[in-house]
């Protein structure tokens, strides 16, 4: 079967896709330690350019062109007004070192975003700075430490996670210095609070916790989970990958949590990305303010927007203000949809999740049968007594032009698939979902050879995912290029 080449490998010398203009400002030479003469830079005509990415561009899934039940992460449709918005040139076309008194707009929008999330959330501060979930939690983490650290409580190292929190969150946790202690789960999908108050301590920093959990669960323990660990001197950081599931109906800031990130690229309908730009902002109460990093935009009062950094300030975490074409779509998004709507958001993706497992739960095994958020949990355990792994049954997705959900994760869930519909899925959709769901445990039943060989109608057909890790090629060799070329 042919290969489409790499754009490297189109090259051939003399062919030009663009011309760059003279420059309107003084040449500058750079450095001799920063001059490079082996770039191989390719000669590529437009023409070929532009076929190249469209032809890549259509090979991909993408939720414009098909239904990305993708647990855990939200893959709602992206409002196009979003985009246009966005595109305006009074947003696109500034730079971040402008003079303050030239993009008064720009922070004016900043500053509402900030004070709209903070509503949201019940938090006394926001900071948009952070890039990414991930990136809002060692925000998170990292003014957690210097809490401690001011109070001169050097000796709480430890960070409490769940063990169905989000899978970033041990990692971040020792990124910011912190021995992790995890806590198991009880039969309910709640974190075991007993456990929990067993492990608390004058060591206890504080607990990471995400809520709703990776089970699609609403902690059922989460108010004592807090208190627990307030009375141990710890604080609470709630991870706000599963936002979606509960605007408008709880402000995580009211439960007591002390600390949070919200996921403008997942609730807030801004792109995902090709793993970027992403926006995490964080939340804190109050008295954490002032650990916050970068810049914070406060109106004067005059009525003029200016920015000020935190007087405790954990430092820039990120390059500026953060992804600031994100913060234009959240905005956008916000606005759009008014408070009523928010909670009219939630109410639609936990409608849509408690449909779609009540209408296959006799096919596949459910993890923990209670009613759930925006997203549940199934194990293919069933199916893998047939030969038919969670593996098998994605791949056959592919078959029927839907993305598979998230497979072999939370961990505490043999053969898990996470399912997640988000609102913005139509009945229609989901009816779709359920038959093609419901054909793949048939076929794994019957004839699973018809599962385990997929897919089958994809361009690209099963790979040897075993071989591939263990031989990765991940550089691109000019040499190999060359030879390419002259042939």
């Amino acid at each position: 079967m042919a290969v489409e080449p790499l754009i490297i490998e189109m090259s051939r010398p003399g062919r030009r896709g663009v011309r760059i203009p003279a420059p309107d400002v003084p040449e500058t030479a750079l450095p001799a330690d920063m001059q490079r003469s082996d770039l191989h830079w390719p000669e590529v005509a437009e023409i070929d350019v532009i076929r190249h990415f469209t032809r890549i561009s259509q090979k991909n899934h993408s939720i414009d062109t098909g239904f990305y039940p993708l647990g855990s992460c939200t893959m709602k449709y992206n409002s196009k007004i979003n985009e246009a918005v966005a595109r305006y040139t009074g947003f696109a076309g500034i730079h971040p070192l402008q003079p303050v008194e030239q993009v008064q707009g720009a922070l004016e929008l900043m500053y509402e975003l900030q004070a709209m999330l903070a509503e949201i959330s019940g938090f006394h501060a926001v900071t948009l700075q952070p890039a990414a979930g991930a990136h809002g939690e060692l925000t998170g983490v990292l003014a957690m430490r210097a809490f401690h650290l001011e109070n001169g409580d050097t000796a709480r190292t430890k960070i409490l996670v769940p063990d169905s929190a989000h899978g970033t969150n041990p990692a971040t946790a020792a990124m910011a210095g912190f021995d992790v202690v995890t806590i198991k789960s009880d039969a309910r999908g709640n974190i075991d609070i007993d456990a929990l108050r067993a492990a608390v301590g004058p060591d206890t920093a504080g607990l990471m916790i995400t809520n709703p959990n990776t089970l699609g669960l609403w902690d059922e323990n989460i108010l004592s989970a807090i208190e627990a660990v307030h009375e141990a001197g710890g604080l609470v950081y709630n991870d706000g990958a599963n936002f979606n599931a509960i605007l408008g109906m709880v402000r995580p800031g009211d439960l007591g949590v002390d600390i949070m990130h919200f996921n403008l690229h997942k609730t807030f309908s801004t792109p995902h990305g090709g793993g970027g730009p992403g926006s995490g902002p964080v939340g804190v109460r109050a008295g954490l303010e002032k650990y916050l990093p970068g810049r914070l935009v406060v109106r004067e009062a005059d009525g003029s927007y200016n920015w000020e950094t935190a007087e405790a300030t954990i430092g820039e975490l990120h390059g500026f203000h953060g992804n600031f074409g994100m913060h234009v779509r959240a905005y956008t998004y916000i606005r759009m949809h008014g408070g009523e709507g928010l909670r009219q958001v939630s109410a639609d993706a936990v409608l849509s999740a408690n449909y779609l497992m009540a209408e296959l739960r006799n096919d596949f095994d459910l993890f923990i049968d209670r009613s759930c958020m925006h997203e549940f949990v199934f194990s293919g355990n069933r199916q893998k007594k047939n030969g038919v792994k969670t593996l098998d049954m994605a791949k056959r997705m592919l078959d029927f032009g839907v993305h598979p959900p998230t497979t072999y994760f939370p961990l505490v869930v043999p053969e898990a698939m996470m399912i997640e519909p988000t609102e913005t899925e139509s009945k229609e959709t989901l009816d779709y979902f359920i038959g093609v769901m419901r054909q793949i445990a048939q076929e794994a039943r019957d004839t699973p050879e018809v599962v385990t060989g997929a897919p089958h109608t994809t361009e690209y057909k099963r790979f040897d995912e075993a071989g591939a890790n263990r031989a990765l090629n991940l550089r691109w060799k000019p040499a190999e290029a060359e030879a390419i070329a002259a042939d």
